[in-house]
């Protein structure tokens, strides 16, 4: 069995199209898509993608789609940075009934048995959070709250868009990396399982897709398309940034 984990995809279509084509050439057998679908520059558009899919596709929520769900019911959470407010409100506006319905139904895990590599448990941030932070350097006493007991032999998250393996006691853990937003390489990163893990980065034309995302009406399009999609942020940097917000 083969699955395709596909995370933090944050509304950017020309990079979700690119993995999709590589996935359906990869001999998948099921596609798990991890949160943060949205918020993003084609939020609409990158669903409809999805579900048109003709392979078995499983979702799990992130932050991303709580946030939209949350300005949907009228709520204020909080958790919205200023500089992004403009941005959630203008997703939810994109989305109609039938799709605040679908992301309501998502849930913040999932199950998968993969032989070889066993029972393998898909999260957004942690198991426990969707906003947990933490990455390859994060000191493994911290973690080991989070991942100890766990029923799992594998650990899939995303949130923090850069890909890595590491082991937290017994449990293998895994960043999936973000087909959207990545942070490090330009590209799209995903992750594909069975009978190991493999570690993907899709390349797409970015300069067509800066041109395709610029021509939408996201509050931020040209910030989108020149610092996440023609140029990205520095893994040092966002190393840095994360560092204060890890588990202590």
């Amino acid at each position: 069995m083969r699955v395709a984990a596909l995370y933090d995809i944050h509304g950017n279509l020309p990079a979700l199209e690119a993995v999709l084509d590589e996935v359906c050439r990869s001999g998948v057998d099921l596609v798990v898509v991890g949160g943060d679908v949205v918020p993003g520059p084609m939020p609409h558009e990158c669903l409809a993608c999805l579900r048109a899919l003709d392979l078995p596709t499983e979702f799990i929520f992130g932050n991303g789609e709580r946030e939209v769900l949350a300005e949907l019911a009228g709520e204020e959470t909080g958790n919205v940075p200023e500089r992004f407010r403009e941005v959630v409100g203008w997703v939810a506006r994109q989305l109609g009934p039938e799709e605040e319905r679908l992301m309501a139904s998502w849930p913040a895990t999932l199950d998968v048995e993969i032989p070889a590599l066993g029972r393998v448990l898909f999260c957004h941030g942690t198991p426990s959070s969707d906003t947990d932070i933490f990455t390859r350097l994060t000191p493994e006493e911290r973690l080991m709250p989070i991942f100890d007991g766990l029923d799992a032999d594998v650990v899939v998250c995303g949130h923090t868009h850069m890909q890595f393996e590491r082991t937290v006691g017994t449990v293998r853990v895994v960043n999936a990396g973000s087909v959207g937003m990545p942070f490090g390489t330009p590209g799209a990163h995903w992750l594909l399982l069975g009978p190991d893990l493999d570690p993907r980065r899709t390349s797409y034309d970015r300069a067509r897709a800066a041109h395709r995302i610029r021509a939408t009406a996201y509050p931020q399009a040209d910030e989108f398309a020149a610092g996440n999609v023609l140029e990205v942020p520095s893994e040092e940097r966002m190393l840095e940034a994360f560092g204060r917000s890890e588990p202590r």
